[in-house]
């Protein structure tokens, strides 16, 4: 995938991203570990982005944050990759880049910039189908967040 591709699937990753947390707001009462969930899908794009950037770790990998603060840190992290993939497209390695980490047990590691964004990509929807399952198991209504009905909508170009 190009970083236009890329583009596109980040703010279909957000529009989902703020459709499920919708969704819990409107519950009438959404559990603790799905509001966690959430902050976990979006702690760990900061953390990601972060590592791409070459900047310390900022935010936990399972921070305890309110519907409110994830709302926030969707609207900051959104941009932010916005601003991360306009500029991949104007560096020479671009998204063959190497980024070279820690990870949060302190391995060393090395993978491909493309690679990392499928992952996050992957890791938010994987978490959003959790938090969905937690909603009807509690007898609540999630958000439909499929990529398809997105597209039906017109919501993401």
């Amino acid at each position: 995938m190009d970083a236009s591709e890329f583009l596109r699937m980040f703010s279909y990753d957000h529009w989902a991203n703020g459709e499920c947390i919708g969704a819990m707001r409107a519950a009438s009462s959404v559990s603790a570990d799905s509001i966690g969930r959430m902050a976990h899908i979006l702690s760990a794009q900061k953390l990601w982005l972060e590592r791409i950037l070459g900047h310390p770790q900022s935010l936990a990998v399972w921070p305890t944050l309110s519907i409110d603060d994830c709302a926030e840190l969707s609207e900051e992290m959104f941009p932010a990759w916005r601003k991360y993939l306009a500029d991949s497209t104007t560096t020479p390695s671009g998204l063959d880049a190497e980024v070279e980490y820690r990870n949060t047990r302190g391995e060393a590691w090395s993978n491909r910039v493309e690679d990392i964004l499928t992952h996050v990509l992957f890791h938010s929807a994987y978490h959003r189908g959790q938090i969905a399952l937690q909603m009807r198991a509690a007898g609540l209504t999630p958000a439909p967040t499929d990529f398809i009905h997105a597209i039906r909508q017109g919501l993401v170009e």
